[in-house]
């Protein structure tokens, strides 16, 4: 079971952060507001329903990794 999560860590890291980047530049390219994607830290994005789930399953993918990371950093024998 450890060895399937070691495995499959790397991709739900790497893969949520492809997915989440895919919907900033599908918001990018539906409102060609690059501005508001560079300056992330201002509640400036408008996410239409599409963009919303695709950035979320992104983020749900990433810190399902950082949890698998940390279970077997710590609680894996």
């Amino acid at each position: 079971m450890n060895q399937i999560l070691f495995t499959v860590e790397p991709f739900f890291f790497w893969g949520g952060l492809v997915v989440y980047i895919a919907s900033l530049f599908i918001y990018g390219n539906r409102t060609s507001d690059w501005n508001a994607i560079l300056r992330f830290w201002q509640p400036m994005i408008q996410f239409s329903a599409l963009e919303f789930k695709v950035n979320r399953a992104g983020l749900a993918l990433m810190i399902l990794a950082v949890v698998i990371r940390i279970y077997l950093s710590f609680f894996a024998a």
